[in-house]
């Protein structure tokens, strides 16, 4: 795999959520650390994303926000 964004996160799909359109994709970092992505449901299916399958976060830096209490 090959890709120019420099954020990517090596993870295990925690649970795939299926909607009408989209799925909501829990991915797990480290043991308590998840990520969450919406991504389109034909995406999801493309991807064959399952329970325990190894996968990537991918964040782009642009649109990461942060935040402080």
């Amino acid at each position: 795999m090959q890709v120019s964004a420099r954020n990517a996160l090596k993870a295990t799909v925690k649970k795939v959520v299926d909607g009408a359109v989209n799925a909501e994709v829990i991915l797990e970092i480290a043991p308590g650390v998840e990520v969450t992505a919406i991504i389109t449901k034909a995406s999801a299916d493309k991807l064959q994303l399952t329970e325990g399958k190894e996968a990537y976060a991918i964040i782009k830096s642009s649109d990461v926000m942060v935040a402080v209490n």
